[in-house]
């Protein structure tokens, strides 16, 4: 029986080299074992993917829910290919996952004005509410957050050019993304969570990144964990 493949996913804000990284950490598995594959969510190839590009990218405008659904539905395209994979020995790397999900949407703040005319934010979907429909997606055996602040991702070419590339909607995910964490690590024993520093290097990066994810070979659990708790 083939042993089953690791699932690594690589978060973090935009502009922190997601993509990059994601590409490298691919590229190192398939030289390794020779069967890896290399995710990116959204996947914008599909019919649902090419919705939510055209809202990334500005040129539509949906309900908040709606479009977290749809951020859920392109995911759950994917679920029964992941599963077959891992089982089938494959190594999967995915640039963006629920998480992702989960921390944009729950970041998102409707602005009104008080009584006094001060400027009051609230938040517009809960928490609870923006993981459930991920909800028995295949879970990863590794998420690896590349954390970067929003001066050095601002330095970065393209940033800003995407609907959520604004330093205070930035700043309110990486809260997200740390509330995530604290579930994950406390209730969810089946995947590790690690920090890195994404200011480094390519190559430091890439390196860290090498040095955490454990091949098959080395003890990958059999079973595959189910999203969420």
């Amino acid at each position: 029986m083939a042993k089953r493949g690791v699932f690594v996913v690589i978060e973090g804000l935009d502009r922190s080299g997601k993509s990059t990284q994601s590409q490298r950490l691919f590229e190192h598995l398939q030289e390794k074992t020779g069967k890896a594959r290399l995710l990116k969510f959204p996947d914008r190839t599909t019919a649902i993917g090419k919705m939510i590009d055209g809202y990334l990218r500005s040129e539509s405008d949906l309900d908040d829910r709606a479009i977290h659904l749809l951020f859920a539905a392109n995911r759950w395209e994917c679920a029964a290919s992941i599963e077959r994979d891992l089982l089938a020995g494959t190594s999967i790397v995915c640039d963006r996952y629920a998480f992702s999900g989960i921390a944009f949407s729950a970041a998102k703040v409707a602005v009104s004005k008080s009584s006094e005319g001060n400027e009051v934010r609230e938040s517009i979907l809960t928490y609870e509410w923006c993981k459930s429909p991920d909800t028995g997606l295949p879970a990863p055996d590794m998420v690896i957050f590349l954390d970067v602040t929003p001066e050095v991702a601002r330095s970065r070419g393209g940033y800003g050019e995407e609907r959520y590339e604004k330093e205070e909607t930035q700043l309110r995910v990486k809260e997200q993304f740390r509330k995530i964490e604290q579930d994950v690590v406390k209730n969810f024993t089946g995947i590790e969570w690690w920090n890195l520093d994404a200011s480094k290097s390519l190559d430091e990066i890439s390196e860290s990144i090498r040095n955490l994810v454990a091949l098959p070979s080395d003890g990958v659990p059999a079973n595959i964990n189910k999203m969420w708790m």
